[in-house]
C-alpha cells in the first residue's frame, strides 16, 4: 500500500519503512507526526482519490533528525560590468521514516 502525502507545498510517494527529505517541520527529534493531507492511497486492488485529499486519511512518521542540505553557491555577474555577487544557500530539511498509513 502506498499514499501521496502533501508536506510543505510538494508532494510525496510514501510506502510503510520509507525514509524521506521534507521541508523542514518545527518538531524534535524521535518525535511522531501525523500527515493529514493524504491526495491518493493506492493498493493491490483498492484505490482512494480525494477532492482535495482523501476523508480521514492520515500518514504517521518518526522524525530521524533535523538538518541543513549541502550548500548550494550561487554566482550572479554582469560580464564587462566589473558587477559581482556571491551567495551560498544551505536548504533545512527533516528526515522521517513512514511508520504507518491509516486508510
Amino acid at each position: 500500500m502506498y499514499a501521496i502525502i502533501e508536506t510543505g507545498g510538494k508532494q510525496y510517494r510514501v510506502e510503510q519503512g520509507n525514509i524521506i527529505y521534507i521541508e523542514k517541520l518545527d518538531v524534535n527529534t524521535d518525535d511522531v507526526v501525523t500527515f493529514d493531507k493524504v491526495t491518493f492511497i493506492g493498493g493491490e486492488k483498492k484505490v482512494r482519490v480525494g477532492a482535495p485529499y482523501v476523508k480521514d486519511a492520515t500518514v504517521t512518521a518518526k522524525v530521524l533528525k533535523n538538518g541543513k542540505a549541502k550548500k548550494v553557491t550561487v554566482f550572479t555577474y554582469r560580464p564587462k560590468k566589473d558587477s559581482k555577487r556571491k551567495l551560498g544557500h544551505r536548504q533545512p530539511y527533516t528526515k522521517v521514516q513512514i511508520d504507518a498509513i491509516n486508510a
